[in-house]
């Protein structure tokens, strides 16, 4: 028979856990599960960390990454950028502490947003090999720092364990570490893969990526134009929950409720505070900070009554359709392409969101496999690739929810076809911290499937002209060739020349197809347009 515990017995064990220690035994949750995995997701992190920074301090990016072989599924990671530099003292906060950056206190677009990322690289590297993470940094001030770093679990702390400091007039940030227990593959989910992807959606960065074999590639940038620096927008009153708006007021420094919405939140004027005075029993004019649950339960209620404005969208920077397009045409060379942005639109009641689409056909579009070439969908959540995780994600769900066939691609899955669909938000709803799939919410859902029809729509009038082209063409070439034998016959029977006969005969055959060319196509375009009309209505 069991003994009977006492209380105070079953809590001796009872201690804190640091984050540090939690993701060091739940690494999966940052995307650091299998082989492969564990090497992009690596990659991933440290390509859109330096993009960031890069971008936020109005430099145009220059990326160089080599992953060496340095024995059997142990490598050595080079990440070097052009970016602003890190300031040494910054440097253990950055590289070793979780939850700790410049993204996630502020509501603005970024690529990262936990600041957990570059940290969970350190981490990883030093749980694989034991070994520190060593940077080279400068801000371009003629100093240069060489650090060692390692992290403290217990405390979620890093430490530098070296600091060699000597000067040089360079400006950015070199980072090499090594991992054990991962391996690289040209699979669709390596890193190649991963680089190609972010290239595509990044056109104004330059990207020079090495691969173990010493495959250097070099992927040039096409646009010299630097993204605007998004806006830290302020939270939308639509869509807030009773504990965000109860934390906010008792943080304020206003002195009455009234005043804390009114500047706390987008989209709430003095018209629209009245509005909610209406609905609560409680005079607004109160302390925020004495605010109660069940005062905010009513504010919150009050707002679901009230008709706001729609976010601002000055917050969202779109890769922008120009920009794509040239992407697009630079890494795919395609036969067709087709690029869209939406109008900025609302999620989860009030966070800000666009998506952007392209499609691409033909020359290098699709994917590449021992079967031929298939049906591809690139995913992008902030410019950033979202390379695992598709079958959850609510871009993958939107893609094949269309009805391809209606476009003219019968065996869709088998087609030189490129998709590429970019979310664009202040909040992005990743459902892990590993960010690689996007929650399905029904507004963003709804967007993307827009999106894809209408591009689909412009692709299907080029397929339809295309195979129309082609079925003309080949039926010139057979009036052609039978035009010889009726200019011969014609000559013996007319005693005329034969070669001015088969001259007349060629002008009148080209003259027929060019008007039935202008008469199809006029025709195509009504029924391109009739046949869609009623798409959204069935949907």
């Amino acid at each position: 028979m069991n003994k009977e515990l006492h209380a105070d017995e079953l809590f001796k064990e009872f201690k804190e856990t640091s984050i540090t220690e939690f993701f060091r035994k739940n690494r999966a949750h940052l995307g650091y599960s299998g082989k492969l995995r564990s090497l992009t997701t690596a990659i991933h992190e440290l390509v859109t960390n330096s993009l960031d920074a890069c971008e936020e301090a109005g430099i145009l990016p220059e990326l160089f990454i080599e992953i060496k072989s340095l024995g059997q599924d142990h490598y050595l990671i080079t990440s070097i950028d052009n970016g602003p530099g890190i300031p040494v003292r910054h440097i253990p906060n950055v590289f070793g502490k979780m939850l700790a950056g410049t993204k996630f206190h502020r509501n603005i677009q970024l690529r990262g947003q936990q600041g957990i990322g570059v940290a969970g690289v350190t981490l990883f590297s030093q749980i694989t090999t034991g070994k520190p993470v060593k940077i080279r940094t400068s801000t371009g001030k003629g100093k240069v720092h060489e650090v060692e770093l390692m992290v403290d679990i217990t405390k979620n702390k890093a430490e530098i364990i070296r600091d060699n400091e000597y000067s040089e007039y360079w400006r950015g940030t070199e980072i090499n570490c090594e991992l054990r227990g991962v391996k690289f593959s040209l699979r669709e989910q390596g890193p190649f893969e991963y680089i190609r992807r972010t290239a595509v959606a990044n056109s104004h960065a330059r990207i020079v990526f090495i691969d173990p074999e010493g495959r250097k590639t070099i992927f040039e940038r096409s646009s010299e134009k630097i993204p605007k620096n998004p806006k830290a927008v302020k939270p939308h009153p639509q869509g807030m929950e009773v504990d965000d708006l109860l934390n906010m007021a008792k943080a304020s420094k206003a002195r009455k409720i009234s005043s804390f919405l009114s500047s706390e939140f987008s989209r709430v004027s003095n018209a629209k505070v009245k509005e909610i005075q209406k609905r609560v029993d409680f005079d607004l004019n109160k302390n925020p900070r004495r605010i109660t649950w069940a005062e905010c339960e009513q504010i919150v209620d009050a707002i679901g009554e009230v008709k706001f404005l729609a976010p601002s969208s000055e917050g969202l920077v779109p890769i922008g359709e120009k920009q794509i397009k040239a992407a697009v045409l630079n890494i795919l060379d395609p036969e067709f392409d087709a690029v869209l942005t939406r109008p900025p639109s609302v999620h989860s009641g009030g966070v800000p969101f666009q998506v952007e689409v392209a499609i691409a056909f033909g020359g290098h579009a699709g994917r590449e496999t021992g079967n031929g070439v298939k049906f591809e969908i690139m995913r992008f959540g902030n410019r950033a690739p979202l390379i695992f995780d598709a079958g959850g994600c609510v871009i993958t769900q939107a893609v094949n929810s269309v009805e391809w066939r209606r476009y003219g691609i019968r065996d869709y899955e088998n087609a030189p076809f490129t998709v590429f669909i970019n979310l664009v938000s202040t909040h992005i709803p990743y459902t892990s911290a590993g960010k690689q799939s996007i929650s399905d919410e029904e507004e963003i859902m709804k967007e993307i499937r827009m999106a894809l029809m209408e591009v689909g729509r412009k692709f299907s009038k080029y397929h339809s002209r295309k195979r129309k082209s082609e079925e003309r063409e080949k039926k010139r070439q057979i009036l052609l060739k039978y035009s010889t034998e009726l200019a011969a016959s014609l000559a013996d029977l007319t005693k005329k020349d034969e070669r001015k006969i088969l001259e007349g005969l060629h002008e009148l055959i080209n003259e027929r197809m060019l008007d039935s060319t202008e008469e199809v196509e006029e025709e195509e375009e009504e029924e391109v347009m009739d046949s869609f009309s009623d798409e959204g209505d069935r949907r």
